[in-house]
């Protein structure tokens, strides 16, 4: 999944030479990236992140900590955002360095979840080296190209999402018939609503399969599928569980610490309404670019004393 978003953000943002080298490597499945974006302090704020680039020679030496880091533990690579223009304004002090992640410097910290998996990682970086090469978009210029690779993250599975999302409804409507709730009134409504939700999803991604079509860049409504997706996944965990009743408080027999599978719908939609920028952050992106409202005065001011000071 990350691979494709780096694919195509090289597509838009990389140099020929880089394309011509990185994508190869990309789709043979010699590089399998990640995306090193949120840090400990910073989640949606990607702007404020901490993470120091400091250019020495043909290279970047990166020191810093990413958190959250979701496939990392499968990944050879990373594509970092982090700080080389410490002097420059907001957005333009950043840049996007794609970086070995197997070399002296870099240390991968799986973290385990409530549901007992460990999809996420922290990264630790210490004086880790990518060549200038790999910088993406120029010195000063990362905040674009990320800006562009959410974008992809997030619009990026909608073209396919819903057939997952429409295949899980139905084995849940088959647990609410073995559960003999397929007759409740207000179980048969909210599966139909769920139902409902999936093909509105659908429709979103037969719209981003046309955008791919014809190579257009993602823009704000992305956000409203990232939106959509992560409501979704919150309230059809909450349905889950509800239609199990009692069973859904305790774990499988012989799975260790793993959950079943309504179990971990529930414990995990949480995190979606989270990742690749909270729902506030969606909202705030459509209003802000799709809607062209003004921003929030007290965004501004934060953002103001925040620079202030750095």
């Amino acid at each position: 999944m990350i691979g494709s978003v780096i694919g195509a953000t090289l597509r838009v943002h990389g140099t020929a030479e880089q394309r011509g080298r990185l994508m190869p490597r990309i789709a043979e499945g010699r590089d399998v990236y990640c995306l090193g974006f949120s840090e400990p302090g910073h989640g949606s704020d990607l702007a404020g992140v901490e993470t120091r680039g400091e250019v020495a020679g043909g290279e970047v030496v990166v020191t810093g900590r990413k958190a959250w880091t979701s496939g990392a533990g499968l990944a050879n690579a990373i594509a970092v955002l982090c700080r080389t223009e410490p002097e420059a304004a907001r957005y333009r002090h950043l840049s996007f360095v794609l970086l070995p992640l197997r070399q002296d410097g870099v240390t991968v910290r799986q973290v385990r979840q409530m549901s007992g998996a460990a999809g996420f990682a922290d990264v630790v970086l210490d004086r880790a080296r990518a060549p200038l090469d790999d910088v993406v978009g120029g010195l000063g210029g990362g905040w674009r190209v990320a800006m562009t690779a959410l974008g992809f993250e997030r619009g990026g599975r909608a073209a396919v999402a819903h057939l997952e999302y429409e295949r899980e409804l139905w084995e849940l409507v088959e647990t609410a018939r073995r559960y003999g709730r397929d007759r409740d009134p207000l179980v048969r409504q909210q599966l139909a609503w769920a139902y409902g939700q999936v093909q509105i999803l659908r429709f979103q991604g037969m719209r981003r399969l046309a955008q791919l079509a014809v190579r257009q860049e993602p823009g704000p409504e992305a956000s409203i599928t990232a939106l959509l997706t992560s409501e979704y996944r919150r309230r059809f965990g909450e349905i889950a569980v509800d239609i199990m009743g009692a069973d859904a408080m305790v774990r499988p027999e012989g799975d260790g610490y793993a959950t079943g599978r309504w179990q971990d719908a529930l414990l995990t939609s949480r995190g979606a309404t989270i990742s690749s920028g909270t729902g506030e952050i969606q909202r705030s992106i459509l209003a802000e670019r799709a809607l062209g409202l003004p921003r929030e005065p007290i965004l501004e001011r934060e953002v103001a004393s925040g620079s202030a000071r750095r």
